[in-house]
Formats: structure tokens, C-alpha cells, sequence
């Protein structure tokens, strides 16, 4: 994704002296969220969060550290003073001003994890990702506990998988939290969460918008009878939501985001979120028969719910809106990075073959290939399963492109397995939503896939068999999610959230939908059968390499 994209329609009506005037007079808001592989810095108006003034970002990637995945922390940091400075960079090259006062800052990353302190606020372990598997004794018996599906990925699941493993640094955790929480704690000293974040660290009850206290005295019992004298409530931080004030911005938080000095302190901070949540704002889905996907290295699911489910699912969590309404996500841990892979096999064939096709040409001409596939794609399997799948029975990853001798063997049919391969494990979880009877009007796609028009979202549209909606914010995410939940600080006594996004964000905004073609739905169906019955192939590709 290039800088430019983030613009979409805000670009063609933006009065570059209306917007250099608003930066100047510091009513510019700023939106950061971590993604996997990208830090993305979103500069909106705050009287107009729809038109973005700016954008910046920074690559960074994940590694497989003693069978863990982490980051590492100054690469947070690096990560973050670098989106930050090719945002003031954007600024001053559009407009010619510097970057100095804002209206307010949002803080947004990928949900769950585990990021563990004592004391004196130093880090007691590495940084584990929502990558993480290690922690399935953990969520089995928290998920029979509670009698709701506790995910591995989650932070209650790391925290009781440490104190099973009998880890020397729980005895010293005086609290913990995400890696938004974290961020946002460094730059305000304050220990919050949204609610759509901290639904991903501890079963929320909707009724309250906080901890599930009957299940907090559950967990206390279970920590009790491990000789931890410790109440988990004094180590999850406080929960907040959308609108509330969650602090504002220190002079050494200040200095960490921008180390040149010249952005203000004292600027109001609206509760750290976690990608999902954003990823609901961005698509303005946050009311009841309302749903999203987001596709990006991982790719999940949210459907607002109308009434609770009739039982347990392990496919489907429970988790939050940012206003602390009950969803349902289907997540899963691989999403479209085994597809990139393959189109950079193509973008360097192109490239020694002497062709002049930039990446983004690569990518577009691979996609329009795809259409011209059959609809089951031609009997061809693509498993784009790189790290473990717990919804696909699978520990570890191994990614597997799979055909039999009378595979229709073509690259149209290949592509579309690929595309397909995006939303298998998806599927199967939408499968189980489905048989629940929760109805969908409509789903709402974003993230970078859907950037070639008509492609992945019709095939999206043919897996769920539902309309799905595209807007001009798809490629922008949860930079742009975040900073418009910033903006809502001002609006919050006023409207709920939900008419806050339809009236004053997404009221002129211009969506495409694409209703499943028949064809499409019987293809991937045909598709996800073979999937299904393919997932041995994948075990035992786990056991055997």
C-alpha cells in the first residue's frame, strides 16, 4: 500500500489552504494503529474526520523468537517515530506547515497478546502476539470454566498458560495489557483500554461495558487455589468507552512520538482500541444486523448481535463494539500474506522476464486473471495457513498449495484458489454464525485485498453468500478508524456512536456492493467441501515437517 492510498475521496474535494489553516490551528486530529506489518499514522479534520489531511507509515514484520511470536519493544517505538515522522513529513510537503498542536490522538493495534509489567514498569517477558498457539491447556479449561469460548490468542488465556507453566515472572505482574494499552499508557501514564480491546483481554458483560465481574471471582478462585494471592482486576487496566477521556498526551509521551520536540503536549487521547474495533468504525458497523471483515496478515469477522447465541461455539468469540455492545468474531490467525507471497513470485518473474509492471500492476493483473477461473477453481486447493489455526484443528502453519492429476491446472483457476484460500478458514466459521440464525443485512470489506475492484469482494460476497459492501475508506483501516474515534471525544454527549459514524462520517460516503452471483456461491461451496476434507493433508503436513 502506498502512501497516496489512504487519500481516497477525501483528496479530490480537499482545500489544501482550509487544511493547512486547520493543522496551524491545531484542529487536526491524529490516528496510530500497529498492524502486523505496518505502523499507519492518519492525520483527519476534527470537525470532518471523512477528509484526511495526511498519512505516514513505517514497515516493520514479526519474528519467531524461541518458538514465540514477538516484536521487539524498541522496534514499537522506532516503529512509531518513524510513521510519525513521514506523517509531518506528508504534512509539510502538502501543506507547507509543520506539524506541532493537535485536537486530540488515538491509539490503535492488534488485539490480544500478552505484555506483562512489575513494579517499576519494565517489561517481565517479551512481547507474545495474538500469533501465539502455546496456550491451548489454558483456554481449554478457562472456556470450560466460564462456559464461554476463551480463544488461545487471548490475554487471559497467556496470563493462566504462564501461571500453569509455573513462569517465574507472575509472581511479579502488577498489571498487564495489550500492545495499544501499551502505547497509550507510555504516552498519557494512564493504564486504560477501550472496551472493544479489553473484550479481547477478558470476557466483557454488555450490560455494564466492563469485566464480567461473576467471572472475575471465578478466575480469582482458580488463581487462589495456584497460591497466587493476586485479584485479576488489579492487574487488567481500567475499561473505557468510545468517547470517554482516556488521559491526555504528556511531555515524555510527546518526546517518544516525535523526538524532534515540536509536537505540544496536553493533547486529549480518546481510549486505546484494538484493530477490530477500528475496523467497525472504518466500516461503520456498529449497530445490530451490521457486520465487517477485515482482510490484512490475519482476516476476521465481526457481526453485531441482536440476542445471545444458543451455546458455545469454539469458531466464534465473544468481543465488543467501542461502544460496548456484543459481537461476535470469527478470527483467524492467517489472512492474506500466503497470497502476497505468491503474487511476489510473479512480481519478480515479471521483473527478470524484463517486463516494467510495478507491484501494484502485479497484483491488479492477477486478480482480473482470476475471474476468468471456474467457479470451484478448477478442483485446485491453496492453504494459506502460515501460522497455527485453532478454527482449522491446526497448532502450527504450513502453508500448501494442493491439485490432483485432474485439476484444471490453469493461472486463472490457480489465482482464484489463492483468493479463495484467503476466506477458507473464514467460511467455516461464518458456516457455524450462520446456523446460529443471526441475520446480516450487510457486511461491510476492508483492508488492502479489496483495493482491486470487483475481485475479492465478489468472491467474499460468493463465500458468505451475502452482499458485501466496499467504501472509498476500504484500503485505509484502522489508522483512520482510530482517528476518527478521536474525534468523536467532542461529539460523544451528543450522539451514540452509531449515529455519530452514519451522520457525521459516513453520511456522504460512497459505497459499492456487490450481491453473490449464483454461481460464485455454488463454486466455493463445491470449494470449501474440498477444503474441509483437505485439512488432513494440512495436519499431517504439521506433524510430518
Amino acid at each position: 500500500m502506498t502512501t497516496d492510498d489512504l487519500y481516497t475521496s477525501a483528496s479530490r474535494t480537499l482545500d489544501p489552504a482550509a487544511a493547512a489553516q486547520a493543522i496551524r490551528d491545531g484542529k487536526a486530529v491524529l490516528g496510530i494503529e500497529l498492524g502486523s506489518t505496518r505502523i499507519k499514522a492518519c492525520l483527519v479534520r476534527a470537525d470532518d474526520p471523512s477528509t484526511v489531511l495526511a498519512v505516514g507509515a513505517h514497515a516493520w514484520e514479526n519474528a519467531f523468537v524461541d518458538r514465540l511470536w514477538t516484536y521487539a519493544i524498541d522496534d514499537v517505538w522506532s516503529g512509531l517515530q518513524a510513521a510519525y515522522a513521514d506523517l509531518a513529513a506528508d504534512v509539510h510537503r502538502r501543506y507547507d506547515v509543520g506539524l506541532e498542536a493537535l485536537a486530540a490522538i488515538g491509539v490503535s493495534a492488534m488485539m490480544h497478546g500478552y505484555l506483562a509489567f512489575g513494579a517499576d514498569g519494565e517489561l517481565l517477558t517479551g512481547f507474545r502476539t495474538w500469533r501465539n498457539t502455546h496456550t491451548a491447556r489454558a483456554a481449554a479449561e478457562l472456556s470450560g470454566l466460564f462456559g464461554l469460548n476463551i480463544p488461545l490468542r487471548w490475554s487471559i488465556a497467556h496470563l493462566y498458560q504462564a501461571v500453569l507453566d509455573e513462569e517465574p515472572h507472575v509472581g511479579e505482574v502488577t498489571f498487564f495489557t495489550t500492545l495499544a494499552g501499551y502505547v497509550h499508557w507510555k504516552l498519557t501514564g494512564r493504564t486504560v483500554l477501550g472496551v472493544g480491546d479489553a473484550s479481547g483481554m477478558f470476557p466483557i458483560d454488555s450490560s455494564t461495558r466492563d469485566y464480567d465481574a461473576a467471572l472475575l471471582e471465578k478466575f480469582d478462585r482458580l488463581l487462589s487455589e495456584r497460591g497466587h494471592e493476586r485479584t485479576v482486576s488489579d492487574l487488567l487496566p481500567e475499561v473505557l468507552v468510545a468517547g470517554e477521556p482516556a488521559g491526555h498526551l504528556t511531555a515524555e509521551g510527546a518526546v517518544l512520538l516525535d523526538p524532534s520536540g515540536a509536537l505540544q503536549a496536553g493533547v486529549p487521547l480518546c481510549p486505546p482500541e484494538g484493530d477490530a474495533g477500528t475496523g467497525m468504525v472504518a466500516t461503520c458497523s456498529v449497530a445490530p444486523r451490521t457486520g465487517n471483515v477485515s482482510a490484512g496478515t490475519s482476516i476476521f469477522a465481526m457481526v453485531v448481535l441482536e440476542h445471545p447465541l444458543s451455546r458455545v461455539h469454539h469458531e466464534l468469540d465473544l468481543v465488543t463494539t467501542p461502544a460496548g455492545d456484543a459481537v461476535a468474531m470469527v478470527h483467524c490467525n492467517n489472512g492474506a500474506s500466503e497470497l502476497a507471497a505468491w503474487v511476489g513470485l510473479f512480481d519478480r518473474f515479471a521483473a527478470i522476464a524484463g517486463g516494467r509492471l510495478g507491484s501494484d500492476e502485479v497484483f491488479e493483473a492477477l486478480f482480473r486473471e482470476a475471474l476468468d477461473g471456474d467457479p470451484d477453481a478448477g478442483g485446485l486447493l491453496a492453504y494459506n495457513h502460515l501460522a497455527g489455526e485453532p478454527i482449522a484443528g491446526l497448532s502450527e502453519g504450513r502453508p500448501l498449495f494442493v491439485r490432483t492429476p485432474d485439476s484444471r491446472f490453469t493461472l486463472a483457476n490457480f489465482m482464484r484458489a489463492q483468493l479463495y484460500g484467503v476466506f477458507g478458514t473464514l467460511a467455516l466459521g461464518m458456516r457455524v454464525l450462520g446456523d446460529e440464525g443471526v441475520a446480516i443485512d450487510r457486511m461491510f470489506a476492508h483492508g488492502g485485498v479489496f483495493r482491486t475492484a470487483g475481485v475479492a469482494q465478489r468472491f467474499l460476497a460468493g463465500a458468505l453468500d451475502a452482499p458485501v459492501a466496499v467504501g472509498e475508506t476500504a484500503s485505509e483501516g484502522g489508522a483512520w478508524g482510530i482517528a476518527v474515534l478521536a474525534a468523536y471525544l467532542v461529539d460523544a454527549e451528543e450522539l451514540d456512536l452509531d449515529a455519530y459514524l452514519r451522520e457525521r462520517v459516513f453520511g456522504a460516503a460512497s459505497v459499492h456492493t456487490v450481491v453473490p452471483h449464483p454461481d460464485d456461491v455454488a463454486g466455493f461451496a463445491s470449494y470449501l467441501a474440498r477444503y474441509r476434507s483437505g485439512l488432513v493433508v494440512e495436519s499431517a503436513a504439521v506433524t510430518a515437517l
